[in-house]
């Protein structure tokens, strides 16, 4: 039966040495700001602006929410986030995915100041990821790593495994493997035999946003099994599938009509790997818990600080 991986406590962990570094800094008159830009009215992306704010003021921190109506053209957009770069009381800047449709997300994070970019998407921060140097990363791979750190989940050498590509989970976290010294596959849709891959894993990282699509026959025993994912199932065939036995998900689901589930089908999976994160309470905690950490690693180099 595997160790669950608890990224509410090591978030927690996280999320107080933040709240111990903000404290040192406004001893020295820095209190870091962390400015969120919204676009449009998503009441997902609402959701997460909102404990992001929470977040802030948890630690200590400043936050700011800049909203634009789902109108705001890309030249109004980009001026917002230049207004924003020039401000020196702004130590990071997020903006917040997915933007609506008729704006292009690659030309405002490309605009973005690298040194204020806590979520290390803008291709100088990408670059510098890649090659090994420091700057400041995205935030789940990021809170991932300090997991696996945190249960002392051994990394050199390691078959590692990560399903999805996408340039805010899959490219970095195979990047940030790769500089521990795993021996990295990327895999992807169009992966040909994605299980007889998955099942060479020391690590897995699922990551491609299909619900349950890591079954107990893809696992290596005693593998190490990250899900990433999260979402969302309406269907009473799909949930029974799943959650049979599970009380608590059959209760939820009556409840709200929905259930959530990761990329991972957790109780297949769970008497096989050595190690998992469950869906909520695994990997989600820990991308806040980063993002706390990278606006204090910006405010402090924009300082000069060590």
């Amino acid at each position: 039966m595997a160790i669950l991986l608890d990224g509410k406590k090591v978030a927690a962990d996280i999320q107080a040495g933040v709240k111990e570094a903000v404290a040192e800094l406004a001893r020295g008159g820095v209190v870091p700001k962390l400015t969120v830009v919204l676009v449009g009215d998503n009441p997902a992306s609402a959701i997460y602006v909102r404990n992001k704010a929470r977040s802030c003021e948890a630690v200590g921190m400043g936050s700011q929410v800049v909203q634009l109506p789902g109108t705001a053209t890309q030249a109004e957009l980009a001026a917002r986030v230049d207004a924003l770069n020039a401000d020196d009381g702004v130590d990071g800047i997020l903006v917040q995915l997915p933007l609506p449709g008729h704006l292009d997300p690659f030309d405002i994070l490309c605009r973005l100041d690298p040194a204020k970019d806590v979520d290390g998407f803008h291709p100088r921060n990408v670059g510098l990821l890649q090659i090994g140097k420091a700057a400041l990363r995205p935030c789940t791979p990021a809170g991932i790593m300090r997991m696996l750190d945190a249960y002392a989940i051994p990394l050199e050498g390691a078959r590692a495994v990560v399903v999805g590509r996408s340039d805010i989970v899959g490219k970095p976290m195979a990047a940030m493997l790769l500089h521990r010294h795993c021996t990295v596959t990327l895999c992807h849709s169009r992966t040909r035999d994605l299980a007889s891959v998955t099942r060479e894993a020391d690590l897995l990282v699922a990551a491609i946003g299909r619900a349950g699509l890591i079954t107990a026959e893809m696992v290596k025993p005693g593998a190490v099994v990250v899900d990433v994912g999260m979402n969302t199932l309406t269907d009473e065939a799909a949930v029974m599938r799943f959650f049979a036995s599970d009380a608590a998900k059959l209760k939820t689901f009556r409840e709200k009509g929905s259930v959530l589930i990761g990329d991972v089908d957790y109780h297949g999976v769970l008497p096989v790997a050595g190690h998992l994160t469950p869906v909520p309470g695994g990997v989600g905690p820990l991308t806040i818990a980063m993002l706390m950490q990278s606006c204090v690693t910006a405010a402090r180099a924009r300082r000069g600080m060590a």
